[in-house]
């Protein structure tokens, strides 16, 4: 049975370090802008250790399962932060690291393994198979439905727009029921990514693959509430908007640094399965994370919804149009992966003047 690589050592450890430094700059007050710093790279960091255990457990079970445990686990650092930000009443932090998550895979993750998977090919064009592009096309499009119908509804001060709580909660189990539908007769089917092949080293016993899921579920509750103490004391510092830390510091901090196996299957030529690991991810944000937290909301004073700005219904359901378009044949050239990620650094530049 092999053990950890050193490069996991190392890993692990710096992520143990993190973790402590972040604890240690919250509890000592050294400052918010050096704990949300410090919070923001263990967030990061536990994100990356959920990843690798998730995979670690994916070597014993089959492909779909695996998949459907490298959506849901990869995840729990955005689930805590919305939960935090929510239990503090920063609604702004909660809809836009929800939004920023969607955006980052669909965009800017997405972008980059198309340009890596791409530019290993001789003619410049990465090919992977269609099915999972389109499903996640159609979830992301029944989603953008929903947000932009409410949207629709609360700028015509229509009679509906006095019960969006309502209408969100009865659309939230509808989505969920919709992504039932669809994921469990996917995870069967055996097309579910299965565990990054050469990401993570197989053969780590089971006992510590368990401890080391355990451990990191609960250092990214610790870390995440740490980063939501000190994130509205540091951006009032930095001069950021709340807009532009949840739809980008804590979507790439959150989703961008775990996802790099897909560009590493990328650019050794495993294209399905790259496509994979981002696809089931943005799919698992937007129909099963974003509809779970407005239920969770339920419990708190301050509920989710799925009423948002204008600005980012727009650019939700464009970005639902862009994915479909750029991978709904089941092919992709550099020039789309890039038009993706600029789309995201524009993206971003319009939330960092909010």
């Amino acid at each position: 049975m092999s053990a950890l690589t050193p490069r996991q050592r190392v890993l692990m450890l710096v992520v143990a370090v993190l973790v402590v430094a972040a604890g240690a700059a919250h509890y000592a007050g050294l400052g918010d802008v050096a704990t949300f710093a410090v919070a923001a790279l263990a967030l990061a960091g536990v994100a990356w250790l959920v990843s690798f255990g998730t995979e670690e457990l994916g070597t014993r079970l089959s492909p779909g399962v695996t998949g459907l445990l490298q959506s849901t686990l990869g995840n729990l650092p955005e689930l805590f932060v919305v939960i935090f930000a929510l239990q503090k009443g920063e609604i702004v932090v909660a809809q836009t690291s929800i939004l920023g998550s969607i955006f980052a895979n669909a965009l800017l993750v997405l972008g980059l393994t198309i340009v890596l998977g791409a530019r290993r090919e001789q003619d410049g064009c990465m090919r992977f198979a269609r099915r999972l592009p389109k499903d996640t096309s159609t979830l992301l499009l029944v989603t953008s439905f929903i947000i932009v119908i409410v949207g629709i509804s609360l700028a015509s001060d229509d009679h509906a727009s006095t019960h969006i709580q309502s209408i969100s909660v009865i659309a939230a189990i509808v989505l969920l029921l919709v992504y039932a539908a669809w994921v469990v007769p996917f995870a069967r089917s055996g097309e579910a990514p299965a565990a990054a092949e050469g990401a993570g080293h197989a053969g780590v016993p089971l006992a510590f693959t368990l401890v080391l899921l355990g451990v990191a579920g609960v250092a990214a509750a610790l870390v995440s509430e740490w980063f939501i103490d000190a994130l509205g004391p540091a951006i009032d510092q930095l001069g950021v908007s709340q807009a532009f830390a949840g739809l980008v510091i804590v979507a790439i901090a959150g989703n961008a640094v775990e996802n790099v196996t897909a560009f590493v299957l990328a650019r050794g030529g495993k294209s399905d399965l790259a496509i994979s690991v981002v696809k089931n991810s943005v799919a698992q944000i937007a129909a099963f994370l974003f509809p779970a937290l407005v239920l969770i909301s339920q419990l708190f004073t301050t509920h989710l919804t799925f009423a948002i700005q204008p600005v980012y219904i727009g650019a939700l359901l464009l970005t639902s149009l862009a994915v479909w378009q750029i991978t709904g044949d089941g092919e992709a050239a550099a020039f789309e992966g890039w038009a993706l990620t600029g789309t995201y650094v524009i993206l971003a530049a319009l939330a960092l003047y909010e």
